[in-house]
């Protein structure tokens, strides 16, 4: 699968939640993860949150997120060509490869904003071969 996950801000979480938890039941879908500034969802059969909801000016986030997508990497190496390549092509950088301990020990990820303002992420969960 290309997409990792995807997020969306929010302006009230409280209401986002009820809101994605009731539209994502009868998909399958349920909320995985709940913290002061987010939530997360996902399905039993893949319990890892593929969709984000987000707090509109999350200090604690590397990003603002109003929308952002995470692509799929297949290693650390082509998270970095990712980055690189976003760069020379106009991106803006909005965090540099490397770890990000804080969502689990081998998060390791680079993020951009693409020349029409869209927030990507390129990210490999597993530790280098």
């Amino acid at each position: 699968m290309l997409i990792d996950h995807i997020s969306l801000g929010v302006v009230d979480l409280e209401r986002a939640i009820a809101f994605y938890d009731s539209i994502l039941e009868p998909l399958g879908g349920s909320r995985l993860l709940t913290r002061p500034t987010n939530a997360g969802y996902g399905t039993a059969s893949r319990p890892k949150p593929r969709f984000w909801i987000r707090l509109r000016g999350d200090a604690a986030s590397p990003f603002q997120p109003e929308k952002h997508v995470a692509f799929q990497a297949p290693g650390r190496a082509a998270v970095d060509a990712f980055h690189a390549r976003a760069l020379r092509l106009g991106a803006a950088d909005n965090g540099k490869p490397g770890l990000r301990p804080q969502y689990h020990e081998n998060f390791y990820a680079a993020y951009v904003i693409d020349p029409d303002g869209h927030r990507l992420e390129a990210v490999h969960h597993r530790p280098p071969a």
